[in-house]
């Protein structure tokens, strides 16, 4: 009986299954350093503090051991991989626990793209948590691939693996009490509901809150952050590969208000988890911006626990769940060791998982376009997107372009370059056109059908002819990311599961990446990540000005210019 073992292992009456020797532990409730023995039997910690007989034995002499990292908000499509791609890239760097919400492969299938995360779940090492999809699509200004509603969502709600619902984007529906979003509040009232909610204060975000929405990621100053820590929310700190709130953040993650705070990296591409990191990655900045250690690994794993009701894990003690990270260096913040659910973190690990076969495959049903299609007839006063680097958060511009024949042409020396969004579901073939100024393009096209969160086509350019074959050639390798001048695909990136992840390795993914970065450079592209913040540019829920299939969007009025 599994019960009785650990009380016997944890009393020493039989060995250990596994123990972790000569190590100190960092207890995050008192910030003590404990010496002594960490016992493990099957998947729970059941000793520490004393010395230990164990069936295997791993000598951690001076090391520190911390609890395993929970990535409190994420979408694991923005990572380009798989989620058994995702787990062998990211565990081995500490993060044992990653609460996604795959709205974007539902975006595109509907529930069958839940079902996919649901299942793959079960079979990979870290302990994937899912929350189920609240705004499919995120608002009626655009064409998403699917729609789920109250009803659709209620019979998984029980799932083991399922926490509750996923960020509430559509926040103008709550606070105006749109029907569809009112179903679904009170379907999963009193469980947990994720926010997300940029720029919301005053007495609109205590309606907000007040409909059951329990945590926040979209803070984007210690201003704004802690006006919702002062309401109630567990606000997430975020730094994603374009969403980077960390700097500003920092300086409010204290010893007090860290039990109330929570790190999450929303979107990361495998670029920048290979050369900067993940989690690890935010614990170091935080420490090395004078954040102290205690209050940065407690948001990293206990508070993030407690937040999301988790209560078997996010410390090292008797009873709690071994998901335990070796260090050299409470500062440094590079995992030697992982242990997950108990089992050692290492290829024998990932090879024996099962893995579940991919879906959404043949995904990408766009129109043929020609250059024609991007056309913008009229002239005079214009709406431009503003690219704010290191946001999604865009400016609401307005400049004078002229036409000519007919045609507001871009004009990259203004840094005014065509952005058009086109229908790829297979549902209506719209065509939006519009201009955008930050990508600092001088020729050529980019395009992606990773374009928040309905997923159709996004391309931009400074030649027609080049956005025409760019977009084309999404639909030939069943979606991804296409670099495209003079006629020529310079660099291309094949996303066949849903036209989001790849079916490659994510270090094959990494290599393609930088190809694609070095192919963008070469058109002039400025932007650190251009893929990612093309993608946030056709999410209407996030200020000021954004575009999809249906149009420019005025997000502050919510409403298709």
């Amino acid at each position: 009986m599994t019960l009785a073992r650990r009380i016997d292992q944890a009393r020493g009456a039989e060995p250990a299954d596994l123990v972790l020797r000569g190590g100190q532990v960092l207890d995050l409730v008192t910030g003590a350093m404990l010496k002594g023995d960490v016992a493990i039997c099957g998947d729970r910690i059941v000793g520490t503090c004393a010395d230990y007989e164990g069936r295997t034995v791993i000598d951690v002499t001076g090391k520190i051991l911390v609890p395993g990292f929970i990535d409190t908000h994420l979408h694991i499509e923005s990572s380009l991989v798989t989620p058994f791609e995702f787990d062998r890239c990211v565990c081995p760097r500490g993060v044992t626990t990653a609460i996604c919400d795959p709205h974007e492969i539902a975006n595109v299938v509907g529930l069958e793209g839940i079902r996919y995360f649901l299942e793959a779940s079960a079979e990979t090492l870290m302990d994937i948590r899912v929350q189920l999809s609240s705004c499919v699509p995120s608002t009626m200004m655009e064409t998403a691939g699917a729609e789920l509603g109250a009803d659709d969502l209620v019979p998984l709600m029980d799932h083991p693996r399922v926490i509750g619902l996923a960020e509430f984007m559509n926040y103008p529906g709550v606070i105006h009490k749109d029907p569809g979003c009112m179903e679904k509040l009170a379907a999963f009232a009193g469980r947990h509901i994720d926010g997300h909610a940029p720029l919301l204060g005053g007495r609109d975000l205590n309606a907000y809150i007040s409909a059951g929405i329990r945590t926040e990621h979209e803070a984007t100053s210690a201003e704004e952050a802690r006006e919702k820590l002062q309401k109630g929310l567990r606000v997430l700190i975020r730094e994603g590969s374009v969403s980077k709130d960390l700097h500003a953040l920092a300086p409010l993650l204290t010893e007090v208000t860290a039990p109330y705070m929570a790190l999450c990296t929303d979107d990361r591409n495998p670029l920048d988890i290979a050369e900067h990191g993940h989690l690890d990655y935010m614990i170091r900045t935080l420490i090395a911006l004078g954040v102290p250690p205690l209050a940065v690994y407690r948001a990293a794993s206990l508070s993030a626990a407690e937040a999301f009701g988790l209560k078997d894990r996010g410390q090292i003690a008797p009873g709690k769940r071994a998901d335990i990270v070796v260090l050299d260096d409470l500062a440094d913040c590079r995992a030697e060791l992982v242990i997950c659910g108990g089992k050692r973190v290492d290829e024998a690990g990932f090879a024996a998982r099962r893995i579940i076969a991919p879906v959404a495959r043949d995904s990408v049903r766009a129109p043929t376009v020609t250059d024609r299609d991007f056309r913008l007839p009229g002239e005079g006063r214009t709406p431009v997107i503003g690219i704010l680097p290191g946001k999604i958060i865009t400016e609401h511009l307005t400049e004078q372009i002229p036409a000519t024949g007919g045609d507001r042409r871009p004009d990259p020396a203004r840094d005014l370059v065509r952005i058009a969004v086109v229908e790829r579901h297979g549902r209506n073939g719209n065509i939006a056109n519009g201009f955008v100024r930050g990508f600092g393009l001088k020729k050529g096209a980019i395009a992606s059908t990773v374009c928040h969160d309905h997923h159709n086509i996004a391309v931009v350019g400074a030649d027609y002819a080049d956005m025409a074959l760019a977009a084309n050639r999404l639909g030939q390798i069943e979606g991804g990311f296409v670099v495209v001048s003079g006629g020529e695909v310079l660099a291309e990136l094949a996303l066949p599961v849903a036209g989001l992840m790849s079916l490659e390795p994510f270090e094959t993914v990494h290599e393609t990446l930088v190809a694609l970065r070095t192919a963008a450079r070469s058109l002039g592209v400025t932007l650190e990540e251009p893929f990612l913040q093309l993608a946030f540019l056709a999410l209407p829920v996030i200020p000021h000005l954004k575009i999809t299939d249906h149009g420019m969007v005025d997000v502050d009025r919510f409403a298709v210019i």
